[in-house]
Parts: structure tokens; C-alpha cells; sequence
């Protein structure tokens, strides 16, 4: 039973990630629903296939283990290099996005 409800968690996370990639407007926005609710949704889906492993079939899968380590590791790395290179290469944000380097500061 848990199991089954990681692994709807993560199918769940990971259909909201596909949705904010289609609706948010521009690549600073999208890197948010690309890196953080797909990762959860990957991982929430593997935690939930090694639970099911280890307790219906007694099976520890070291495999597993290292996807969840390395999805872990470089999903927030890979989210960070390709804002990087957006805004290395001056890639516009959207008109309504609030730029805090534009704005003078009060106070």
C-alpha cells in the first residue's frame, strides 16, 4: 500500500511538472517545473518501486539506490546550468516577471 502511493505521488508530481512545462512563459519559469516537481516525481517514483522490492519480494536493489542518489545530484545542477547559460546568452524573461536589478530599491 505504500508502495502504490509513492508511486502515484510521483506519477502525480511528474504530471504537474508536464503541465507547468506547457503553460509557464519563459525559460526562467519552466527550469522550476523542469528541476524541482519532475525530480520529485522521479524520485517519489523510485522510493516507491524499491519499497515495493524490498518488502513484497525481499529484494534490495543497490540500482535503485543509485538513481535515486544521482537524480538527487544532478537534477538541481543541470536546472542551475541551463539558467546560467538563459541568461548568459541575455535570454528575455517575461514582460510581467519582476527583475530585481532593474528596480531601484527604497529605503
Amino acid at each position: 500500500m505504500i508502495a502504490a502511493f509513492l508511486i502515484l505521488t510521483g506519477a502525480l508530481f511528474s504530471f504537474l511538472s508536464s503541465i507547468g512545462l506547457l503553460r509557464l512563459p519563459d525559460v526562467y519559469t519552466r527550469i522550476h517545473a523542469a528541476s524541482k516537481s519532475s525530480t520529485l516525481g522521479v524520485l517519489f517514483t523510485l522510493v516507491g518501486t524499491f519499497v515495493f522490492f524490498l518488502f513484497s519480494e525481499g529484494y534490495f536493489s543497490i540500482r535503485l539506490i543509485l538513481g535515486i542518489f544521482f537524480v538527487f545530484l544532478t537534477a538541481p545542477v543541470s536546472a542551475h546550468m541551463i539558467a546560467r547559460a538563459s541568461y548568459s546568452t541575455n535570454v528575455k524573461m517575461f514582460e510581467s516577471t519582476a527583475d530585481n536589478k532593474s528596480k531601484a530599491v527604497d529605503g
